[in-house]
């Protein structure tokens, strides 16, 4: 095996960083205009991490321009590190979090959009904080897509060979000329939506900066907010929620569907599989909760001490349909404390931290049309039995699936319930109580943002003890990152040159 191409690696950190660093100068914007006492510090932050990046590009000018397979692993779980390590520097130099432990995982939780906090009062920190906190999730938003397009399904990452043979491209036989193309299309589309959102929310009787901040984190699928009660903070304006529930649907579809949509393709969308299931699974769920919540439930006691506008019956149906799509599309915002809800809701919530939404969408989690997959090779396997010769392939739009893809995704369900079980183990022995533990382990590992017991819609990560935050944020990272991009590296013979 070759020697890795160090060069190239480090030339890429300090590309990422120059981007990091060009993100906070508009931070350092809203704060000078918001005037929020923390312009100078901004200030410094932006220029240790445009300059560090400046560095790492120069002192490997002349670098070998060849990207291996295993470049590639450490150029994606790598670069999301020393993303969430330079973007630590604007809480820690503002002293907002002064703790490196906090800001760490406070920056994690942003760049890998699980929405999970450790901040105690939210609308005490300065806003040129606060929009640089929703900004790390709508950088790693379209990271993520972008990852989704270009890099995994070469690596071969979770099935995502398959979407990469829906997407208009690039495909891994036909790569450098549509790279670019596709991220840009990408682009233009987040970029639009998260203008469209900002536009209305504003209209509908948002601040410019809260309905910004919560473009950002909807179209990320994120979860930061700027206010301490979340999306709960305007229970009594349900236009707003809305608003929030249409761009969380569009944020956990696949961007490529919307690039079709957008392209008079209608057809093709609502033909596609993985659209029209992630479309049910939101309508089943939602028809269930809230039936419960209006015969079983009060939903003024658990909404944040936030009034109903509109009647029990639209009270019911709006908190239902925002809370399965807020975990559904891993998006993490709050209109209501479903945990006091009935048990019933709770365990059935709790099932649908391991949905996620679409491939090629910004939500984390398993993903629908993993789901589609493994739930119809069971199917098939019961044929099999029957009719043990019989050729049964497993189809996806009305494509048959190579087996390869099939085992492949039937291993990252494994390897993602072990890493589930792992991650609950590790927090109960930390002195977490059950509910606690595997609610925090399947929140992060998911992106999700709140969980339950003491990591409840209402209460923060704040309690945890150091470690179990820096645990969370190692599962943030894996869940986010697709679990095979990270976990590889962490194996012997990823490193050995032969």
């Amino acid at each position: 095996m070759p020697r890795l191409n160090y060069k190239i690696i480090t030339h890429v950190m300090g590309v990422l960083l120059l981007c990091n660093g060009g993100f906070m100068l508009f931070s350092v914007l809203i704060s000078f205009l918001y005037k929020d006492g923390v312009t100078l510090q901004l200030s410094t932050a932006t220029l240790i991490t445009l300059l560090i990046g400046i560095i790492l590009m120069f002192t490997t000018r002349g670098h070998r321009k060849e990207m291996k397979v295993r470049e590639g692993y450490i150029i994606v779980t790598f670069g999301w590190i020393f993303m969430t390590l330079s973007g630590t520097l604007p809480y820690v130099i503002t002293k907002a979090i002064p703790d490196f432990t906090n800001a760490f995982f406070e920056t994690m939780s942003g760049y890998t959009t699980t929405g999970a906090s450790i901040l105690n009062d939210i609308e005490a920190i300065p806003k040129g904080i606060l929009f640089w906190r929703s900004l790390t999730h709508w950088i790693g938003g379209m990271g993520i897509i972008v990852l989704a397009i270009a890099i995994l399904p070469l690596l071969g990452i979770g099935g995502m060979q398959l979407f990469a043979a829906e997407s208009p491209g690039p495909s891994a036989d036909k790569l450098k000329p549509r790279i670019a193309d596709t991220a840009k299309r990408l682009w233009l589309i987040y970029v639009s939506y998260t203008a469209a959102e900002t536009i209305l929310l504003m209209a509908a009787g948002m601040s410019f900066f809260d309905a910004i901040n919560h473009a950002f984190s909807t179209l990320s699928t994120g979860g930061f907010s700027t206010k301490n009660a979340s999306m709960a903070y305007w229970n009594d304006q349900p236009l707003i929620q809305y608003i929030v529930i249409l761009f969380m649907f569009l944020a956990g579809s696949n961007f490529v569907m919307s690039y079709f949509a957008f392209k008079g393709k209608v057809q093709r969308v609502l033909k596609d599989d993985e659209f029209k299931w992630y479309f049910y699974f939101v309508a089943f769920f939602t028809a269930v909760s809230a039936i419960v919540v209006y015969s079983q439930a009060d939903v003024s006691i658990s909404s944040i001490d936030h009034p109903m506008v509109w009647g029990e019956g639209e009270s019911a149906f709006r908190h239902s349909l925002f809370q399965v799509l807020t975990i559904i599309t891993t998006t993490g915002f709050v209109s209501a404390d479903y945990t006091l809800w009935t048990p019933f809701l709770t365990i059935f919530y709790f099932g649908m931290f391991f949905l996620g939404g679409s491939a090629g969408s910004t939500a984390g989690g398993v993903k629908v049309m993993r789901h589609i997959i493994m739930i119809r090779n069971g199917f098939i396997e019961f044929k099999r039995t029957l009719h043990p010769n019989a050729i049964l392939p497993v189809r996806f739009n009305k494509k048959s699936i190579n087996d390869n893809i099939v085992f492949n995704i039937q291993g990252f369900f494994i390897l993602y319930m072990l890493s589930f079980i792992i991650g609950a183990i590790v927090l109960a022995a930390l002195g977490l109580d059950f509910e606690t533990a595997i609610g925090g382990a399947a929140s992060s590992l998911g992106n999700i943002g709140p969980a339950f017991g003491a990591l409840s819609p209402v209460n923060n990560f704040d309690l945890l003890p150091d470690f179990g935050k820096w645990w969370c944020s190692f599962l943030m990272l894996i869940g986010r990152l697709e679990l095979f991009t990270v976990l590889i590296i962490l194996t012997p013979f990823f490193w050995r040159n032969r």
